[in-house]
Formats: structure tokens, sequence, C-alpha cells
């Protein structure tokens, strides 16, 4: 006589909600503050824990911001009304030598780094999930816009149910070994709405909360007010030259220009529109052009993540999609392994303003997985 199968609880474990206990990574938004309101109502043994990651002192005024004093109260606040327990760790040092002195040192090189994703990588899900181990945890929830989904070879990455929530862009780093431990409960939700419902329901005072729109340490966006913080001196000025060898001016520094941008160049007078397309750290200069060669088809890409089936190395060409930014929608490309942390990735279909410091995520074609990514530079 077959034995039935064990019924596994809504985390995916094979016992009851109280013996299940889970960490939730609690930031103080409502995204969060609803994964570990709802696990604690269905009767898990939740455990909140807040990271700061900057000082909160300076960023107490400021709204918007993931990491703020304000934002750590709102945690504590949630967990004491739901009744569990919640700590604060303090990773400033952990963040400042993982994310924000990459952050500067790759700015300063002319790149458009993503910090939010190393954040994810190498504190949320190494020091953090680690964390989570040590106080004996089944597993770690966060209130991420992605989906989790048991595939016939483990574990699963796929793209959130709501398309303007969806958060797989900043998550491609994600290794096989931490999504066996990550839960996502929300990317099954239709829309931020679902969210907002969820919070009322359970009587949270973040229910009506403003989502966070900067980089926690990067107050009103402003990139280069910081890296001058971070690295005296940074600014220099230089020459604007454009693509053809002119000098058209001066700037202030590098460290003020985007590639892509077209507006405040200071360089007015000329008939035809002029975008940046080049950041030259090592002359100082701003090269400048028309849109036309702001444009790609070929991307060097490394550091790469890959969550197939197979070795990344197995094949000679993967056709996939790819999106270049969190922004764009996936682009049809093919993806020629170099190495296992390597590749060229070949878009059929050029784009515009493609920045070294930007990550490269891969997805199925015509489907919701996410197969991994890599990190855009130069090349050699």
């Amino acid at each position: 006589m077959a034995l039935d199968a064990p019924t596994l609880n809504s985390l995916g474990f094979a016992k009851s909600p109280s013996e299940t206990r889970v960490v939730v990574a609690m930031s103080g938004g409502v995204d969060s503050s609803v994964v570990a309101a709802q696990l604690a109502e269905e009767g898990y043994d939740v455990v909140g824990v807040t990271l700061q990651l900057y000082d909160h002192g300076a960023a107490l005024s400021k709204k918007g911001a993931c990491c703020a004093g304000l934002d750590i109260h709102d945690a504590r606040r949630v967990a004491e009304d739901m009744g569990f327990p919640h700590y604060v760790l303090d990773y400033e040092n952990i963040f400042k030598d993982a994310v924000i002195d990459e952050f500067a040192d790759s700015y300063l090189a002319g790149a458009t780094p993503v910090p939010c994703i190393r954040c994810n990588e190498r504190v949320k899900f190494k020091d953090l999930l680690e964390t989570a181990k040590d106080l004996e945890a089944d597993c770690m929830a966060t209130g991420h816009y992605i989906q989790r989904k048991m595939g016939a070879h483990g574990p699963e990455l796929h793209s959130a149910e709501d398309a303007n929530r969806d958060q797989s862009y900043f998550l491609f780093s994600t290794t096989p070994e931490q999504l066996d431990y990550l839960r996502f409960p929300l990317g099954h939700l239709p829309s931020k709405d679902a969210t907002r419902e969820l919070a009322a329901r359970y009587g949270l005072q973040v229910a009506d909360k403003p989502d966070s729109q900067d980089i926690c340490f990067v107050p009103n966006g402003n990139y280069a007010s910081v890296i001058e913080k971070l690295r005296p001196g940074a600014a220099e000025p230089g020459e604007i030259v454009h693509a053809d060898g002119r000098v058209l001016g001066q700037h202030n520094g590098v460290i003020h220009y985007t590639i892509g941008q077209r507006r405040g160049l200071g360089i007015g007078g000329l008939e035809d529109p002029l975008y940046v397309v080049k950041l030259d750290v090592d002359t100082k200069q701003v090269i400048v052009g028309p849109k036309e060669l702001l444009t790609t088809r070929t991307i060097p890409v490394r550091e790469i993540n890959w969550l197939g089936d197979t070795d990344f190395t197995s094949q000679t060409e993967w056709h996939v999609s790819v999106k270049v930014r969190s922004t764009r929608p996936p682009r049809a490309a093919i993806i020629r392994p170099l190495s296992a942390t390597e590749a060229e990735v070949e878009l059929l279909t050029p784009e515009e303003g493609v920045s070294p410091g930007q990550a490269c995520v891969f997805y199925e074609t015509n489907g919701t997985r996410i197969l991994g990514g890599g990190w855009i530079w130069r090349g050699n």
C-alpha cells in the first residue's frame, strides 16, 4: 500500500506552521510588513530582522529611503502589533565595504552602478541569510516582487505576476543555494493595491506608507554629491569633446554625467542634439555625439550567475531574452559563453544607452523564468 505524500505547508515544509521558523527581512515598508504579518497570522514562528545599513541619524528626516531610522521604528511596531520578536542588526560597516565603496569607485570609473543588486547579493542574501540560519530558521522570506516555483530540477526564479512591480532585474544574482532557502510570498499578487489591501486587513499602520524611491544612501537621487563626500576631489574639471575630436566646452567633473544624457551639457548653440556617448575617466573627458552612437548590438558581460538547468558552457549559444535596464522590456538576444562566468551577448535589435555598470539579465524567451545574468563592462 502506497504511503500518501506528506502535506506541505504554504512555505513548502512537511510540518505545521507553528513548527516552521521563518526569518522575515523587514525594511519597515509595506511589502515586507505584509509578508511578516501574513506569516504570523498563518501561525508560523516568525522572527523579524531589520538591517541598519546606513546612518539612520542622518537619514531620519528623509522620506523614501529604505534604511532610515523611521523605517526601523515602523518595522518594530509591526512586530509588536503582530506579536513576534524583532531584531535590528547594525550592518553599516558591511554595507559600506560591500556596497557603498564599490558604488563610488565604479561611478568614478564612468560606470552607472546598480547598488541595490549588490546589496541583495552581498548583504541581504549573504550575511542576513547566514544570520537566519544561525537563528535556526527553516527559511528566509522577503517582500520582493518575484516568484519562486518548483521545477523538475529544483526551485526556479520567475518574474512577478504584476509586471509593473517585478523586481527580477535586481535579483538575477541569487544563487541556486540561496533560492533553495528563500521565499517570496508577494510574487503572485496581481498588484501593489492587493498588498496594501492586505496591510489594511492586518491593521498595519504602514498600509498607506509611500514606496521608497531613492537608493537609501543617495538622498534625492543626487549621486554626484554623495560621490564627492565619499571621494573628495573626484569632481575634477575636464573637456567636453565631440566624437569627431572637436573640443566643445568644459565640464566640472565626469561624475556629473551619465551615458545617454542629453540635457544639462552646457554646450548650446549646436544644430543637432548631442548625447553623452562615453565617459573617459583617465583623460577626464565627456565624449558626446549623435544619438546613433548610443546604439549597441554586442555587449560584453562578466560575473555571470547562471540559473539554467544545464551548465552555462554546455552550449555555444543560448537564445534568450535580455534586459539591459530595469525599466526596459526583455529583448531577443543570443548569449555566447566565453567561460562559466563571461559571455558576449548579441542583441538582435540594437539598444540605446547600454552602460557599463548596469546588469544584463537573462530571461526565458516567451516565458517568465529568469535564467540568470551578469554585469555589463567595457570589454578588453
